[in-house]
């Protein structure tokens, strides 16, 4: 399938260089994404990607330029992604990958992209390896600075100091699992608890015991919103009071459809604005949702593929910036200059030649009194957790 967000361009163009139309001022990229397969609900990132582009068309604001973005299907399958990919460059002649789907799919994708030259701006999953390519440029953080976020908060912010950690035994609990553990190293505190968890479990009756006899505070629970929600009914039944947090892909109404009441005053540290924020950028969001994909629920995974997309609307905002020519070449080196940057629901985004760990800062979001609301302003990440990711310890 290819949605193409532009209206037909004229024959025998000029190109600078592939995917660029100068004559009519248009840029075509491309993404794969899953509209089949596993995880068919992912098609929500997407058609926040192709709202944000329609939106844009229709501004025409950036120089009169205007975003042909071209999508196919790739059934959430990493074999299948790098023959969309190849597909992508070498049938549509798309400029750049802009926000495709997925950790697994994206890093297959990777070795082809470098061959082909082809930069990915806005790689929709969490992979450390999105960090070193110089050609892609990630928005998603590693989940070990935002569990460090996490238990950074409930110490210094709450001022509990027996916090535990429920992680889900796949990379990401284990990303979070390294963040808290050297956070809570640096300040002074050892775990009340640190429990496993299988991604399919569903009842944590025995997890919630522990954490009981722990006498824990806060604990930090990084998994699916599933497993929070079967948390959560766990620790009611048994009476326990805690602090919950959970990753910031979890506030989102498809949370509170799962835990009901029970999500009222839970904490989510989050890379990303709340979906009910009247900051513009979100505004615009849920105004282009509502207008041109109106079945698609408002949430926190529409907006991390808005944001996705913005990022290559401002990397090629500095690039016309720069007034050098238009080439895959020096997008890569406009994206190296975004510094500090609002990027759709990120702040403080930035970039530069020896570093693509775009997004440093997060702020703490909590459910309270029917809506997820910002309790703490967007903050760098600890240092002992966001430069440890960095070096690979």
């Amino acid at each position: 399938m290819a949605v193409a967000t532009t209206a037909s361009i004229a024959a025998g163009p000029v190109t600078a260089e592939t995917g660029i139309d100068l004559d009519n001022k248009v840029v075509t990229i491309g993404a794969f994404t899953p509209v089949t397969g596993p995880v068919p609900f992912y098609a929500v990132l997407t058609h926040a990607a192709e709202a944000y582009f329609k939106r844009l068309n229709e501004s025409a604001e950036v120089d009169g330029w205007t975003f042909n973005y071209v999508t196919k299907d790739d059934g959430y399958d990493p074999a299948r992604s790098v023959a969309v990919a190849r597909s992508l460059v070498e049938d549509d002649g798309i400029f750049a990958l802009s926000a495709p789907i997925g950790t697994a799919t994206n890093v297959a994708v990777l070795p082809y992209a470098k061959e082909a030259g082809v930069p990915i701006i806005g790689p929709v999953g969490g992979s450390s390896q999105f960090f070193e390519v110089p050609a892609v440029f990630p928005l998603l953080p590693d989940y070990g600075w935002s569990a460090a976020s996490a238990a950074e908060y409930a110490a210094n912010g709450l001022g509990h100091t027996k916090i535990a950690l429920l992680w889900e035994n796949d990379e990401l609990g284990k990303s979070a699992k390294r963040g808290f553990d050297l956070v809570m190293g640096d300040l002074g505190l050892e775990p009340a608890e640190s429990i496993a968890f299988d991604v399919k479990t569903t009842s944590f009756s025995a997890h919630i015991r522990r954490i009981q006899n722990s006498d824990a505070e806060t604990v930090l629970l990084y998994g699916s919103n599933a497993n929070l929600a079967a948390a959560l009914k766990a620790a009611d039944l048994q009476g326990a009071d805690v602090a919950w947090f959970a990753p910031f892909f979890t506030a989102d109404p498809s949370t509170l459809k799962l835990a009901g009441d029970l999500l009222e005053g839970v904490y989510f540290s989050s890379w990303l604005l709340p979906v009910s924020s009247e900051e513009p950028e979100v505004k615009a969001y849920r105004d282009a949702i509502a207008e041109h994909f109106p079945n698609d629920p408002i949430g926190v995974l529409g907006l991390n593929g808005w944001s996705n997309a913005a990022l290559f609307h401002k990397g090629f905002e500095l690039l016309l910036a720069s007034e050098d020519e238009i080439t895959r070449d020096n997008l890569v080196k406009a994206m190296n200059t975004m510094t500090d940057a609002a990027v759709g629901g990120a702040r403080g985004v930035t970039f530069s030649a020896e570093d693509h760990r775009g997004t440093r800062q997060e702020g703490i979001i909590q459910y309270k009194d029917g809506d997820f609301v910002l309790v703490r302003d967007f903050q760098p990440y600890p240092d002992i957790a966001f430069n440890a990711a960095d070096t690979g310890e």
